[in-house]
């Protein structure tokens, strides 16, 4: 009887201890976090800021998280991407140029719930105002060119024909082209065959109360001249600015601005990325030759708060 009982009480011992083992077990089991997508940022104000731009998924892109997205896939998000010392490449003239590395994150901010402070190191890109790159967690199929300059003065003289054409077919008077205005002039080598293309954002003042704001890319073409390949005019008035003060307009508010180039679909031809930030937020696209075409072939909205 003894032995029934001793045999009894190591069983349920047993028992005990495995409970608790297991209970314990659950208890230390790490909290989940999403598996991280490819994914390719906005390397901004000079090398501090990191903003989402979209997923790269199966050579196509997909808008990031937003920052008017629910606080639980903020958090996700941010624990996910977001990880304090974490690194991915900075993207300069559409090559790795260097890394940046997350610093902090809140989801909980007033205005920068799905961005990122970050430090920038590169041995080339010198990020200040409109010189602007991208980050990226993903290894494109094909190199870069890493071509990123100034245009030559005989490629300038060029291109601002082109662009008091381009506005005067857009009826802005020849008085106001006459005073052009840029916010950036960019030579880029999107496909290594070493023929620069050009993307620019100028702008005029034809009165006290509008602006007239032209982005566009540029190639040459088999004659050896440019041609401006895509264009988007537009006009800003001051009832318009929420600021009320045009003046806003001149630091790069409601312009389309370069960041960068990157082969994200690996066809050997570099995606165009531009930026244009706004009062509550930014404005994220992206250009794709398609049939000897620029074509805007991705957009995306981020909120950040109210002005």
């Amino acid at each position: 009887m003894r032995k029934n009982l001793f045999a009894k009480f190591v069983s349920f011992s047993l028992i005990v201890l495995l409970s608790n083992f297991l209970v314990l077990a659950q208890r230390k089991k790490p909290v989940q976090t999403a598996k991280a997508k490819q994914i390719i940022f906005a390397v901004l104000n000079g090398g501090t800021t990191l903003e989402p731009i979209a997923y790269i998924e199966k050579g196509k892109l997909t808008g990031a998280v937003n920052g008017s997205d629910e606080p639980n896939i903020l958090a996700a998000f941010n624990k996910t991407y977001y990880k304090p010392k974490g690194t991915y490449n900075m993207i300069f003239g559409g090559v790795s140029a260097g890394n940046v590395t997350i610093k902090s994150s809140d989801p909980k901010s007033d205005c920068a719930k799905n961005m990122a402070t970050i430090s920038a190191t590169s041995s080339k890109a010198k990020l200040k105002g409109n010189v602007m790159a991208l980050a990226t967690n993903a290894v494109a199929a094909k190199s870069g060119s890493g071509v990123r300059r100034l245009p030559t003065a005989a490629e300038r003289k060029e291109i601002e024909t082109l662009v008091r054409e381009e506005f005067v077919k857009n009826n802005v008077s020849g008085n106001a082209t006459g005073n052009l205005k840029y916010q950036n002039l960019t030579a880029l080598d999107v496909d290594g065959d070493g023929k620069a293309e050009m993307v620019g954002s100028f702008w005029v003042e034809p009165s006290n109360d509008e602006r007239n704001l032209l982005f566009f890319i540029a190639e040459k073409k088999a004659s050896g001249k440019y041609a401006l390949d895509y264009s988007d005019f537009s006009t800003v008035k001051k009832d318009e600015v929420m600021s009320g003060d045009l003046k806003d307009l001149e630091g790069g508010t409601y312009h389309e601005l370069l960041l960068d180039t990157f082969d994200y679909d690996g066809d050997g031809v570099s995606e165009i990325f531009t930026y244009t930030p706004s009062f509550e937020g930014a404005g994220f696209s992206s250009y794709k030759r398609e049939k000897g075409k620029w074509t805007r072939s991705f957009e995306y909205s981020n909120y950040h708060c109210a002005f």
